[in-house]
């Protein structure tokens, strides 16, 4: 038996024992929704709200009124396992009072010196592997290789990871449980159970993507915008809403609650979890990238793969390779005026240029003690944005303050620094810390960040305040790219006369047509939020107003933030600047900007203006904020206000007025700038518990809108075969139960040929409809009307539409066009230019295999499933790239593309591809002959032959391509467990 088939056996047997095991240990397996195991009565679903809402479970409980049935199903495989081969270190945790808190896996008690040199991340890894030690799914070996980490991750050797639970928003999580759905009707197809198919951890999805910025500048804004939210998405509510009744463990936030990671941060995160009198450290994988925000209360997170959680959710571990932790020292603290985006920004700077891709990230030093947890969340939300999987910060006295300022009872943060104190997983700043090792080290005095904002169209692209004027004249001048925009000299001065609301305007290269404070990165930091008002307040005594045709809009992350700027006195101050609040979700930030006046917008396209976006969000690729602005700037929300008021980029704040006051005086950025300690007043007199506990009391009885959709009690879904929302995917169409093999790819066409920095909202774009478009196309002759396309996010949990939505960004640069921009591609037997979905199926109708050719960091951005899922329906076999982001390599592989990366120092140029060749890949043909990383021969068919790695990184990942993706894999294992 070769080795990869001999680690398809032992999963499948690792599963299948497992599963097993459980079913004899709680009586049941996984296991149907509609019957109570210990009463064989159905379980009733009580209406949403709170009995001790500060308990870190009580919030679950609520989702089912049987408290008993709730425990078993967070206990399944988030605890020990039936015979765990570490019970010897099962250990009792004392109260301060007498009694005990519970039992824990003591890290201590294994005596091991290496124990006490890990970063605490990779303890917290340890610490899992320990508890779900079953010698199945997680072996003592795999224990023993985190535990020596020092000299094994070097190797990259792969471990098992089970996280405590999962996170979904809604543009992910209805692809998620439409999947989930579709793999219950495969189940019944192949004569097996289909309530095998439930979430055996608890599942949150927090309704936060589908809120647009529609109506701004409005004390209406608020309800006007969730109307609009409801009339589109309607379907898609309901289909969540059967999904939270249908699935066990399921919770969902209903629409206008928040953003997902604000939510997770401020109220669902338990920072220890206490099942069953089992103690053990919360851990989260999340279906967007930014779940890593959770990493600055100490919890260990980050986003996968859609596909990937969805097996995390059905009791398989996640296969990882065991990583690599950069040691960054901070040192100092910030100076006056400073904020936290600026930190974030220059740290996500540093760690590009450092190299963080596939590492953890574990902050530590003397500044930790001076840094506040929301800055600390700041950083730790844009872990993406510099690539690593992790930017962590372990628990101190900092996190423990944090939880009682958001309401955690006194009892759960005592309990909470017991354990980590116990299991060597609390920071203490007051006692010599004991020295860790990392892989590598980074150092930065707070002292010396400056003010900065990054643009006009990469987070790392980072550029002080005091260098703004000098680098926006430069992105004028510079070619097109990442700073440039290839503006001619001479039409650098044009000015635009345009028309709004009957009134005459104006419009230059740089102005600011949309203003937003946005996204969890930010709105969660009342530091920021509160600065941004002092900043709003301060240009209103004196005066000045931001120009009316910029669309200004505030959308914060949660309730609460609405609850301290009104506690402030300070709201109003942003109403009178057009900072109304818009709606409690992502808005801005992930392209839900709504329309710019159409008399705006004329004016942008008629005289190709650059138009400029300045946002506190934490991502600006181009084409994903707003079409028609072609720059786009992230910066901290005072620094949103500040630009809007001056209403350009194009300014230097230390020389050049950013208005006129009321008396005719000039009135320059520092005369509206708040102090650090001005923010710090306001913070400590607006910002208490008594909001957070009133806000997330109420956080599931939803509105009006939401408990009124009617859904079916049934655990089986009927698909609607005219719905262009919700559609039964073809994923299982003619799956039997014996696996394909690996799929030849011989003489396979160029379907595109990119460069570098080829992001998740290229390949599958999440913003609006075009037109133009081959989906639009689609909807049209379906009946729905260009005013209803909503967005390609909001109609994700139909393939028919996100297929033909793929490679759709107007924004796309394919090398096959020769410079062309937009949507496209050619046909290389016709040489027709088509839309990349038309030539797509063209070659598939002619039974041709297609490849894509990429440069570096290829499916950087966020975390989007159906960057794999549409090219996997468009028919690419393969992506070819000189490297790839995390998660998406990982997607790909889950949906059986293969991912392949060219040698160092060479790409398609260097090798001479134009696109134009025909492709042979030559992988072995049993996947028992197919070894993690090893290199194959490419050909083509003009005589060229070259080297790449494949890069399926584990033999879990081989398993997963030998049965056509992740998602069959789990079904055939889950009907072999029978």
């Amino acid at each position: 038996m070769g080795p990869i088939a001999a680690a398809l056996t032992r999963s499948q047997s690792r599963l299948s024992s497992s599963l097993s095991a459980a079913a004899s240990r709680y009586g049941y397996l996984s296991l149907s929704p509609s019957v109570n195991p210990s009463t064989g009565s159905s379980p009733s679903h009580p209406s949403r709200h709170f009995h001790d809402w500060r308990s870190p479970l009580s919030h679950r409980a609520t989702v089912r009124s049987s408290a008993a049935v709730t425990d078993r199903f967070e206990r399944r495989f988030a605890t020990e396992a039936t015979k765990n081969s570490y019970e010897g270190i099962l250990m009792p945790l004392a109260k301060p009072g007498g009694g005990e808190f519970g039992k824990f896996y003591s890290l201590p008690a294994l005596e091991d010196p290496r124990i006490d040199r890990l970063p605490y991340s990779i303890r917290i890894l340890l610490e899992s592997a320990i508890r779900n030690c079953d010698e199945f799914q997680v072996s003592g070996k795999d224990v023993e290789k985190i535990i020596d980490w020092e000299k094994s991750a070097p190797k990259q050797v792969e471990i098992p990871f089970k996280p405590a639970r999962v996170l979904l928003q809604d543009f992910t999580g209805v692809p998620a449980v439409v999947d989930l759905t579709c793999m219950r009707d495969a189940m019944n197809k192949l004569g097996s159970d289909s309530n095998k198919i439930n979430p055996l951890v608890p599942v949150d999805l927090v309704i936060d993507h589908s809120v647009q910025v529609d109506v701004a500048r409005s004390e209406n804004a608020v309800q006007a915008n969730m109307e609009l939210e409801f009339q589109r998405n309607k379907e898609r509510f309901a289909f969540l809403k059967w999904g939270s009744n249908a699935f066990h463990n399921m919770l969902v936030v209903p629409p206008g609650s928040g953003i997902v990671h604000q939510v997770n941060l401020e109220y669902l995160a338990r920072v220890v979890f206490n099942n069953g009198g089992i103690l053990y450290p919360d851990s989260v994988v999340g279906t967007d990238s930014h779940t890593t925000m959770i990493d600055g209360l100490g919890v260990a997170g980050w986003g996968v793969g859609g596909i990937e959680a969805e097996a995390a959710m059905l009791g398989q571990p996640m296969s990882m390779v065991l990583p690599g932790v950069v040691g960054f020292k901070l040192l100092g603290k910030l100076k006056n005026g400073v904020t936290a985006t600026d930190l974030v920004l220059t740290v996500t700077q540093m760690l590009r240029k450092h190299g963080v891709v596939g590492k953890f990230v574990e902050f530590y030093g003397e500044g930790m003690s001076e840094l506040p947890l929301a800055d600390r969340a700041t950083i730790a939300n844009m872990s993406p944005e510099y690539g690593a999987t992790m930017g962590f910060f372990p628990v101190d006295h900092v996190t423990l303050q944090y939880l009682k300022l958001t309401g955690r009872s006194d009892e759960t943060v005592a309990m909470i620094e017991s354990y980590l104190r116990a299991n060597k997983l609390f920071v203490d700043h007051s006692q010599a810390q004991v020295e860790r090792v990392y892989s590598s080290y980074l150092e930065l005095n707070l002292g010396e960040v400056e003010p900065c904002i990054s643009g006009p169209k990469r987070p790392h692209d980072r550029v002080p305040i005091k260098e703004m004027k000098e680098d926006w004249q430069s992105c004028l001048d510079n070619k097109s790219g990442f700073k440039g925009f290839a503006i001619p000299k001479e039409s650098q001065k044009k000015v635009v006369d345009f028309t709004f609301q009957g009134n005459p305007a104006q419009l230059k290269h740089g102005d600011v047509v949309i203003a937003a404070i946005t996204s969890c990165t930010n709105t969660s930091n009342p530091s920021v939020m509160l600065g941004a008002a002092l900043v709003a307040k301060k240009a209103c005594e004196l005066g000045l107003q931001v120009k009316p045709w910029i669309k200004t809009s505030l959308a914060p992350g949660s309730g609460v933030v609405t609850k301290y700027l009104e506690k402030s006195g300070l709201q109003k101050y942003l109403n009178q600047l057009g900072f109304n609040i818009v709606g409690y979700g992502c808005t801005t930030c992930i392209g839900n900007s709504g329309d710019l006046d159409e008399s705006v917008a004329s004016a942008i396209i008629q005289n190709d203006i650059v138009a400029a976006a300045v946002l506190s969000g934490n991502r600006n690729f181009e084409g994903r904020v707003h079409p028609h602005t072609r720059a786009n700037y992230l910066a901290s929300p005072p620094l949103v206000v500040a630009y809007a008021l001056a209403g350009t980029v194009d300014i230097d704040f230390d020389k050049e007025p950013i208005g006129t006051s009321n008396d005719g005086k000039k009135v320059f950025f520092q005369d509206i700038w708040p102090s650090n300690d001005e923010i710090a007043n306001v913070v400590q007199s607006s910002v208490l518990p008594d909001m957070f506990k009133t806000t997330y009391e109420a956080i599931t009885s939803g509105n009006p809108m939401w408990n009124q959709l009617q859904v079916s009690p049934s655990t089986l879904y009927s698909w609607d075969s005219s719905s262009t929302y919700i559609h039964e995917p073809p994923y299982f169409k003619d799956m039997t139960m014996s696996p394909p093999g690996p799929h030849p790819v011989k003489d396979a066409y160029c379907l595109l040929s990119f460069g570098d920095s080829i992001t998740t909202d290229h390949i599958s774009p999440a913003g609006s409809i075009n037109k133009d478009s081959p989906a639009a196309k689609f909807l049209l002759e379906r009946g729905v009307e260009r005013k209803d396309f909503n967005s390609y996010g909001s109609r994700r949990g139909n393939d028919e539409v996100m297929a033909r939505g793929t490679f759709a960004n107007i924004r796309l640069v394919n090398k096959l066009l020769k410079g062309e921009v937009g949507p496209h591609t050619v046909h290389i037997p016709s040489g027709e230019k088509l839309s990349v979905f038309d030539a797509a199926m063209k070659y598939k109708s002619d039974g041709h295999d297609t490849i894509i050719l990429a440069g570096a960091e290829y499916g950087s951005g966020s975390s989007r499933d159906w960057a794999a899922k549409g090219p996997m329906l468009l028919g690419v076999k393969a992506v070819i790239a000189k490297n790839f982001e995390r998660i998406h390599r990982s997607n790909l592989v889950g949906m059986g593309i293969i991912p392949l990366c060219f040698k160092s120092g060479e790409d398609a140029e260097s090798l001479g591809l134009t696109g134009h060749e025909r492709l042979t890949i030559h992988l072995p043909t049993s996947v028992g002959d197919i070894k993690p990383g090893q290199d194959v021969t490419v050909t083509t068919d003009n005589g060229k032959s070259f080297s790449c790695t494949v890069r399926f990184d584990t033999e879990v990942e081989l398993a997963y391509y030998n049965h056509g993706g992740i998602l069959p894999f789990v079904i055939r294992n889950l009907i072999g467990a029978n």
